[in-house]
């Protein structure tokens, strides 16, 4: 892409027919001490002289104009924009209105305002067709609004591409959660169920070792023999005492 030279040319020229019978003589002295200072780049002292001229006749549009011009040369942009539309009003002639609108656009091409730039150039151009630098001016601000607004839609294109960019990260994000809480609510739910099953053998395990109804257990069994043994036993130790007893003793007889 070829790039732009930005040239701007803005007119510092002073409006010198200050002699106009209508313009107050005390205000006519005060632009004249302004150029003055201007020229000797005495910009606040010219800013000062301007004031006291548009105060003592507001109509003087030439203190108007350069004290628009003592802003832009100060970088006060806005108080120059506000000036220079402030001359565009006053402007008693075609002169006055292409110079005031000429340089109403370079403050909007500084403030990269180049609609409203192209609008001052092409009424500037209205008053004045010859003027070269308004023409060329007015074709800049043109081509500058042509690739601002393709710069915005570019970016407006960028930022949606990125939100949708964002928008679909953070869904995979939930699908992956989601994902993630159903693999663990299914997890838990083949543990619970191994747990049950674990619970259920160890119930039934525990049920086989109880002894079912009219059923000894080995236990009980072993138990049951060893008293019967002892019984037994018991039995018999009184059998033979009764044995003993009983059995009658030999007299020894004497002949």
């Amino acid at each position: 892409m070829k790039t732009m030279i930005r040239l701007i040319f803005i007119f510092y020229t002073f409006f010198v027919f200050s002699q106009e019978k209508t313009l107050d003589k005390a205000s006519n002295n005060l632009t004249v001490n302004g150029n003055v200072e201007f020229i000797n780049e005495k910009l606040n002292e010219a800013e000062s002289y301007y004031r006291q001229a548009i105060s003592k006749d507001s109509t003087n549009i030439i203190a108007s104009y350069n004290m628009a011009n003592t802003f832009y040369r100060n970088g006060f942009d806005d108080e120059a924009l506000n000036q220079y539309k402030e001359s565009v009003d006053n402007a008693k002639d075609k002169n006055q209105l292409h110079k005031s609108l000429h340089n109403l656009g370079d403050v909007y091409m500084k403030k990269e305002d180049y609609e409203n730039a192209m609008i001052s150039f092409k009424k500037a151009l209205l008053n004045n067709p010859s003027d070269d630098e308004t023409r060329y001016n007015y074709a800049l601000a043109k081509e500058l609004l042509k690739n601002q607004k393709k710069n915005k839609n570019e970016q407006k294109k960028k930022n949606k591409d990125n939100d949708q960019k964002s928008d679909d990260k953070n869904q995979k994000n939930d699908d992956n959660e989601d994902k993630k809480d159903q693999n663990n609510e299914e997890k838990s739910e083949k543990d619970g169920n191994k747990n049950d099953k674990k619970s259920q053998k160890d119930q039934n395990t525990d049920k086989n070792k109880q002894p079912k109804p009219n059923q000894i257990s080995p236990e009980q069994l072993k138990n049951l023999l060893k008293a019967m043994d002892n019984e037994e036993k018991k039995v018999q130790d009184k059998v033979n005492k009764s044995k003993v007893k009983g059995t009658p003793k030999k007299n020894k007889k004497d002949w």
